[in-house]
Protein backbone atom coordinates (compact mmCIF):
# COMPACT_ATOMS: atom_id res chain seq x y z
CA UNK A 1 0.00 0.00 0.00
CA UNK A 2 1.29 3.50 -0.68
CA UNK A 3 2.15 5.99 1.11
CA UNK A 4 -0.55 8.26 0.66
CA UNK A 5 -3.38 5.28 0.61
CA UNK A 6 -1.68 4.60 4.33
CA UNK A 7 -1.84 8.30 5.30
CA UNK A 8 -5.04 8.63 4.08
CA UNK A 9 -6.69 5.78 6.01
CA UNK A 10 -5.43 6.94 9.33
CA UNK A 11 -5.96 10.89 8.56
CA UNK A 12 -10.07 9.75 7.67
CA UNK A 13 -10.26 7.74 10.74
CA UNK A 14 -8.98 10.39 12.87
CA UNK A 15 -11.36 12.84 11.53
CA UNK A 16 -14.27 10.37 12.07
CA UNK A 17 -12.70 10.24 15.90
CA UNK A 18 -12.65 14.39 16.00
CA UNK A 19 -16.12 14.37 14.48
CA UNK A 20 -17.90 12.35 17.02
CA UNK A 21 -15.69 14.22 19.77
CA UNK A 22 -16.68 17.59 18.19
CA UNK A 23 -13.23 17.88 18.42
CA UNK A 24 -12.00 18.63 14.64
CA UNK A 25 -10.67 22.08 14.73
CA UNK A 26 -8.78 21.63 18.31
CA UNK A 27 -7.18 18.28 16.85
CA UNK A 28 -6.05 20.27 13.95
CA UNK A 29 -4.61 22.94 16.13
CA UNK A 30 -2.67 19.86 17.92
CA UNK A 31 -1.39 18.58 14.86
CA UNK A 32 -0.28 22.02 13.69
CA UNK A 33 1.76 21.71 17.22
CA UNK A 34 3.23 18.60 16.32
CA UNK A 35 3.98 19.43 12.75
CA UNK A 36 5.78 22.77 13.93
CA UNK A 37 7.32 20.48 16.85
CA UNK A 38 8.94 17.63 14.34
CA UNK A 39 10.23 21.01 11.97
CA UNK A 40 12.00 22.75 14.61
CA UNK A 41 13.39 19.63 15.84
CA UNK A 42 13.90 16.96 12.93
CA UNK A 43 16.40 15.18 15.18
CA UNK A 44 12.69 14.16 16.91
CA UNK A 45 11.71 12.15 13.77
CA UNK A 46 15.01 10.78 14.02
CA UNK A 47 15.01 9.13 16.60
CA UNK A 48 11.69 7.72 16.70
CA UNK A 49 12.94 5.59 13.33
CA UNK A 50 16.07 5.24 15.03
CA UNK A 51 16.41 1.50 15.31
CA UNK A 52 18.63 1.19 17.83
CA UNK A 53 16.09 2.18 20.51
CA UNK A 54 13.12 0.20 21.65
CA UNK A 55 9.80 0.52 21.37
CA UNK A 56 9.32 1.46 24.94
CA UNK A 57 11.59 4.31 24.77
CA UNK A 58 10.23 5.59 21.74
CA UNK A 59 6.36 5.15 23.42
CA UNK A 60 7.91 7.02 26.33
CA UNK A 61 8.97 10.13 24.44
CA UNK A 62 5.92 10.51 22.80
CA UNK A 63 4.06 10.13 26.36
CA UNK A 64 6.22 13.07 27.30
CA UNK A 65 6.24 15.05 24.24
CA UNK A 66 2.43 14.29 24.52
CA UNK A 67 2.40 16.01 28.00
CA UNK A 68 4.39 18.89 27.48
CA UNK A 69 2.71 19.85 24.39
CA UNK A 70 -0.51 19.58 26.57
CA UNK A 71 -2.13 17.09 23.45
CA UNK A 72 -5.31 15.33 24.02
CA UNK A 73 -5.45 11.88 24.89
CA UNK A 74 -6.97 11.08 21.50
CA UNK A 75 -4.05 12.71 19.72
CA UNK A 76 -1.76 11.19 22.24
CA UNK A 77 -2.97 7.87 21.55
CA UNK A 78 -2.97 7.99 18.06
CA UNK A 79 0.53 9.29 18.01
CA UNK A 80 1.18 6.00 19.76
CA UNK A 81 -0.52 3.73 17.66
CA UNK A 82 1.66 5.40 14.76
CA UNK A 83 4.60 4.40 16.60
CA UNK A 84 3.70 1.10 17.21
CA UNK A 85 2.65 0.30 13.59
CA UNK A 86 5.90 1.84 12.76
CA UNK A 87 3.96 4.79 10.84
CA UNK A 88 5.83 7.76 12.22
CA UNK A 89 6.93 8.55 8.54
CA UNK A 90 3.53 9.28 7.18
CA UNK A 91 2.61 11.32 9.79
CA UNK A 92 3.91 14.75 7.39
CA UNK A 93 1.29 13.09 5.01
CA UNK A 94 -1.57 12.53 7.43
CA UNK A 95 -1.16 16.27 8.78
CA UNK A 96 -1.77 17.21 4.74
CA UNK A 97 -4.44 14.84 4.66
CA UNK A 98 -6.40 15.64 7.88
CA UNK A 99 -6.55 19.32 7.14
CA UNK A 100 -8.08 18.22 3.98
CA UNK A 101 -10.68 16.27 5.26
CA UNK A 102 -11.49 18.57 7.97
CA UNK A 103 -12.34 20.82 5.53
CA UNK A 104 -14.47 18.73 3.56
CA UNK A 105 -16.47 17.96 6.92
CA UNK A 106 -16.59 21.44 7.97
CA UNK A 107 -17.61 22.95 4.52
CA UNK A 108 -14.18 24.93 3.79
CA UNK A 109 -12.76 25.60 0.78
CA UNK A 110 -8.79 27.28 0.77
CA UNK A 111 -8.41 28.86 -2.57
CA UNK A 112 -5.26 30.45 -3.49
CA UNK A 113 -5.45 34.41 -5.42
CA UNK A 114 -2.19 35.14 -6.92
CA UNK A 115 -2.42 38.69 -8.56
CA UNK A 116 0.33 40.70 -10.24
CA UNK A 117 -0.55 43.77 -7.76
CA UNK A 118 -1.11 43.72 -4.01
CA UNK A 119 -5.09 43.46 -3.17
CA UNK A 120 -6.68 46.02 -1.57
CA UNK A 121 -9.11 44.65 1.49
CA UNK A 122 -12.20 45.98 -0.01
CA UNK A 123 -11.38 43.85 -2.88
CA UNK A 124 -10.24 40.87 -1.23
CA UNK A 125 -13.31 40.92 0.34
CA UNK A 126 -15.58 40.93 -2.71
CA UNK A 127 -13.61 37.98 -3.94
CA UNK A 128 -14.19 36.24 -1.15
CA UNK A 129 -17.92 36.88 -1.25
CA UNK A 130 -17.92 35.37 -4.67
CA UNK A 131 -16.57 32.21 -4.00
CA UNK A 132 -18.60 31.48 -0.86
CA UNK A 133 -21.48 32.25 -2.92
CA UNK A 134 -19.96 30.11 -6.13
CA UNK A 135 -18.83 27.16 -4.02
CA UNK A 136 -21.86 27.31 -1.26
CA UNK A 137 -18.94 27.01 0.93
CA UNK A 138 -16.92 28.82 3.74
CA UNK A 139 -13.59 30.66 2.49
CA UNK A 140 -10.53 30.92 3.85
CA UNK A 141 -8.31 32.86 1.50
CA UNK A 142 -4.76 32.84 0.61
CA UNK A 143 -3.58 35.70 -1.31
CA UNK A 144 0.04 35.87 -3.00
CA UNK A 145 2.12 38.58 -5.65
CA UNK A 146 3.29 37.31 -9.35
CA UNK A 147 4.20 40.42 -11.02
CA UNK A 148 4.84 37.91 -13.94
CA UNK A 149 1.09 38.20 -14.29
CA UNK A 150 1.23 41.35 -15.47
CA UNK A 151 -2.31 42.31 -14.93
CA UNK A 152 -5.63 40.64 -13.35
CA UNK A 153 -6.04 37.56 -10.82
CA UNK A 154 -5.53 33.29 -11.04
CA UNK A 155 -7.78 31.73 -8.87
CA UNK A 156 -6.62 27.94 -7.73
CA UNK A 157 -9.10 26.35 -5.38
CA UNK A 158 -7.65 22.17 -5.29
CA UNK A 159 -7.17 21.39 -9.02
CA UNK A 160 -9.08 23.81 -10.52
CA UNK A 161 -7.75 26.92 -11.77
CA UNK A 162 -9.20 30.17 -13.11
CA UNK A 163 -7.22 32.18 -14.94
CA UNK A 164 -8.08 36.02 -15.66
CA UNK A 165 -4.61 37.25 -15.79
CA UNK A 166 -3.09 39.18 -19.05
CA UNK A 167 -0.02 37.09 -19.18
CA UNK A 168 -2.57 33.73 -20.23
CA UNK A 169 -4.60 36.56 -22.34
CA UNK A 170 -1.72 37.89 -24.40
CA UNK A 171 -0.05 33.99 -24.79
CA UNK A 172 -3.73 33.30 -26.32
CA UNK A 173 -3.06 36.16 -28.70
CA UNK A 174 0.48 34.91 -29.33
CA UNK A 175 -1.08 31.58 -30.33
CA UNK A 176 -3.75 33.18 -32.21
CA UNK A 177 -1.70 35.54 -34.63
CA UNK A 178 0.74 32.58 -35.09
CA UNK A 179 -1.74 30.38 -36.11
CA UNK A 180 -3.29 32.30 -38.36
Amino acid sequence: MSANAIARRYAKALVQLAAEEGSVDKFNGELAKIEALFSAHPEIGSLLSNPAYGIEAKLETLKELAGRLALSGTIRNFLLLLQERNRMACLPAIFSCYGILADELSGVVRPVITSALPLDDARIAEIKAALEKSTGKKVILEVKIDSSLIGGVVTQIGDKVLDGSVKTQLTRIEDILQKG
